[in-house]
């Protein structure tokens, strides 16, 4: 009786499969390849039955009239196609089908598809940015170069530098650079030349090709692989049509293995004249300001000849400052007074004359050594006049 009790209606258990179904992120934006098997139209859309006659399954899909016009290809019975769907359930039949919002026929028309969207989803995480881009050491040193062992990929970059720059130490990370092997093993070797630590550049590098040779690198494990390298990275993969998003993400892309080379390391002879050049301007530099100090010296000692000349001015003019020092103490109120005169003032200022004073006045009388207040007893005049 418990089992019962714990019992789900139809409708719980389609329910309950229907959130299942439609909430799995899995299942909201997917590819599923099959064969049309059967095509119906129906006012509300076109109804598909998609088969796989290997394992005897099928599935139905519906697209309905609201997309109908996007679709880049219109499927007929007996196609192989590549449908982009959500799964999910018609409660009334307990049915779960395919909502389809493109179809594409199987082959190069659905991978370029899903290669454009892969690029498009990278690029909005900014891997393609060309303000993340790293620029190149001037003058490597170290190089760690992955591609295939039996490449002449290889051998073209071991000549190309060894020709430009013999004291180059090149680091070989090899690697798988074709089939479905070749992700991972890029991958692997790009995490080879960070535990190693030596490289100050990578360069990634594989022959010419047909476009399904290359496929590898436009894998995302080798688009973050080379995002995610601490060392500018270097790709020379293809020819000039040809252009993955490897290159894309690299530091630099050039067309060949032995352009990236050429692009990594330049010519010790260009390294040279570089040198002299700089050594020319460095000597020009010293030359000019050199002139300027021996200008500047020779102004100098021009001057140093002139002072017998200006020293019977300077002589006068200290004479001349010292008979003004004394006349200005002589002038000095304060000399006055040492010399045993008194100033008379008004208490709010100003000097009095005897014309205007009157019987009763008080005055300030400066001594040297202080002041005292006075007051008018009588007025006099000067005896001398």
């Amino acid at each position: 009786m418990d089992t019962l009790n714990n019992a789900l209606s139809v409708a719980g258990l389609t329910d309950y499969l229907k959130s299942t179904l439609e909430e799995d992120p899995n299942l909201r934006h997917i590819w599923v390849v099959g064969e049309v098997t059967a095509a119906k139209q129906h006012p509300v859309g076109l109804f598909l039955t998609l088969g796989d006659p290997d394992a005897e399954a099928q599935i139905q899909g519906v697209v309905w009239n609201g997309v109908r016009s996007r679709l880049k290809h219109q499927p007929r019975p007996g196609e192989r196609v590549a449908v982009l769907g959500s799964l999910s359930l018609y409660s009334k039949r307990g049915e779960y089908r395919l909502q389809i919002v493109q179809i594409l026929p199987q082959g190069e028309g659905f991978q370029a598809l899903r290669l454009q969207q892969l690029r498009s989803r990278l690029a909005a995480e900014g891997l393609f940015d060309p303000l993340q881009k790293r620029p190149l050491p001037p003058h490597p040193q170290t190089i760690a170069v992955i591609t295939a062992p039996t490449a002449a990929a290889w051998g073209d970059i071991q000549r190309t530098i060894s020709s430009r720059n013999p004291g180059i130490t090149l680091l070989f990370a090899p690697a798988t650079v074709q089939g479905e092997q070749a992700p991972p093993s890029i991958a692997a070797a790009f995490a080879q030349v960070e535990r190693d630590g030596r490289a100050e550049v990578v360069i990634l590098a594989r022959g010419g090709g047909a476009t399904e040779d290359l496929a590898c690198f436009n894998d995302e494990r080798v688009v973050r692989a080379i995002a995610e390298c601490t060392r500018p990275v270097v790709t020379g993969i293809g020819h000039e049509r040809d252009q993955t998003l490897a290159d894309l993400v690299a530091d630099v892309s050039v067309h060949t293995p032995t352009a990236a080379a050429e692009w990594v390391v330049p010519l010790a002879s260009q390294q040279w004249r570089e040198h002299q050049q700089r050594g020319d301007r460095l000597h020009r530099a010293f030359t000019h300001r050199l002139n300027q100090e021996q200008n500047r010296l020779t102004q100098l000692k021009t001057r140093l000849g002139r002072l017998p000349h200006q020293a019977h001015s300077l002589q006068q003019a200290r004479i001349r400052h010292q008979i003004l020092r004394e006349k200005l103490a002589a002038l000095d109120p304060h000399g006055v007074l040492q010399r045993g005169y008194a100033i008379a003032q008004y208490p709010q200022g100003g000097l009095p004359l005897v014309a205007d004073l009157r019987g009763g006045e008080t005055l300030i009388l400066h001594l040297a050594d202080g002041q005292v207040e006075v007051r008018v007893m009588a007025i006099g005049t000067d005896p001398k006049k």
